[in-house]
């Protein structure tokens, strides 16, 4: 299988010592993402989500692709860094620079996360995109055994 081309800008020339974006292991699925900061960065529980800097754009030209952001697992379950948004989102069309929203999940009172210029604070994955036609119907086609059912519909989710 041919990976799809992505153009890779890079906006701050620091991550050529910091290090390109990369993947750190022949299987991983995601490349770190470097904070392009000028100073340490805290970030104390409770407070405002802060937009970091990437020090990249991309520009994936695929309706078919997109990348996420995701926050790095150890800082995230250790230190208690995670996103702002959850998530983010980089369409293919879209060609600025790659912002994260650095946000500290630890409670009121608890330990602040402080982020240092350069450090290795998030991840962006690539993942494939359907994008269906809508087909509008008054009723559909075909019966599921679930359903309308929401939430909690397909069990207590206890083993027993």
């Amino acid at each position: 299988m041919r990976s799809p081309a992505v153009e890779l800008k890079i906006l701050d020339a620091r991550l050529h010592a910091w290090g390109l974006p990369r993947y750190h292991s022949e299987m991983a699925a995601a490349m770190d993402l470097h904070a392009c900061l000028d100073a340490p960065l805290v970030l104390p529980p409770g407070a405002p989500p802060a937009l970091v800097s990437s020090g990249i754009a991309v520009h994936m030209a695929d309706p078919g692709l997109a990348a996420l952001v995701l926050p790095r697992s150890g800082l995230g379950h250790r230190q208690g860094l995670v996103l702002g948004n959850l998530v983010g989102l980089i369409d293919a069309d879209y060609t600025g620079p790659v912002l994260v929203s650095a946000w500290n999940r630890n409670p009121p009172g608890g330990e602040a996360v402080t982020l240092h210029p350069g450090e290795r604070f998030a991840q962006m994955v690539f993942v494939p995109v359907l994008r269906p036609e809508f087909r509008l119907v008054e009723e559909f086609s075909a019966e599921s055994r679930r359903g309308a059912g929401g939430f909690g519909s397909t069990g207590g989710g206890r083993a027993g």
